[in-house]
């Protein structure tokens, strides 16, 4: 299975692999033919038993669920990618029960419709969990915008293993480094931009904050989304203090939940957008 929440991405290969897709048959039928749809099997995954310290195997369960038709107004969908993120570990303990499928979004792609917002062959973000199909009555559904321009922002990325830092470069990262094999994290950050950082997109905590923190800009903006290196432990961890870099440097840290916003979604992404093709 998988030993923490990065290897579920290697197992989701294999998972959606196996997965039946949805097929049309021609059966002849004298000088007709007849058309049959094979039914689809969805395969989730369950958390079976809620998280005592750091997440074990045998806390998750794969199903298999039959998907009927799509109605007028649906749509079939097939995960293309999961959300596998560091908020799950917490929010799993409050918004879910034993049973449930995993909480989470995913990108997933349109198989069938029976709805003229989302034709066959687009692509949506929606939030559905660790599942590789979905009946969906387009509720809550975001189509993914096309023709991102590839030049922006200078953007430094780290992850922590060597076949994801070479997926971050394939991505544009203009640098990115294992966090896990550098000798020490304040070089690495220094060597990826020695003028210093301005906006930090802060999802771990611990360590790496306190290996951050210093080398940002005069006004520097710091987004808190997370704090994944906090979220197993037993026992509450102890400093370094951020006052003197946010003092000093007068930086901003705001904490945020991405469902904020969640009712501006297609406005923020033609937004941003916009913004991407004017930089470029």
């Amino acid at each position: 299975m998988f030993h923490d929440f990065s290897d579920l991405a290697q197992a989701f290969l294999w998972w959606r692999g196996r997965s039946s897709s949805d097929t049309v048959q021609r059966v002849e039928n004298g000088d007709s033919c007849v058309k049959q749809r094979t039914m689809v099997q969805a395969k989730t995954w369950t958390l079976r038993k809620h998280f005592d310290g750091f997440p074990k195997d045998s806390d998750f369960e794969l199903l298999v669920e039959q998907l009927p038709e799509p109605k007028d107004g649906e749509v079939l969908l097939e995960a293309v990618f999961l959300s596998v993120d560091p908020y799950m570990r917490p929010y799993s303990r409050v918004r879910m029960k034993e049973g449930d499928v995993m909480i989470g979004a995913q990108v997933a792609k349109v198989i069938q419709s029976k709805n003229p917002s989302y034709p066959v062959g687009s692509h949506v973000i929606a939030k559905h969990g660790w599942r590789t199909h979905t009946i969906s009555d387009g509720t809550g559904l975001t189509i993914v915008l096309s023709e991102w321009p590839q030049d922006g922002c200078k953007v430094v990325g780290c992850a922590g293993t060597d076949a994801k830092v070479s997926y971050l470069k394939d991505l544009g990262f203009d640098h990115a480094f294992n966090y896990k094999t550098v000798s020490s994290l304040e070089e690495a950050l220094r060597a990826a931009s020695p003028d210093g950082y301005d906006c930090y997109f802060e999802n771990v905590g611990g360590p790496f904050s306190s290996a951050a923190l210093p080398q940002m800009k005069q006004f520097g903006r710091i987004a808190v989304c997370g704090g994944i290196s906090l979220y197993n432990d037993t026992t509450p961890q102890c400093g370094p203090y951020v006052h003197l870099d946010m003092i000093f440097k007068q930086l901003k840290m705001e904490g945020f939940l991405v469902g904020r916003w969640q009712h501006k979604d297609h406005e923020s992404l033609l937004r941003l957008l916009t913004w991407m093709k004017e930089a470029s």
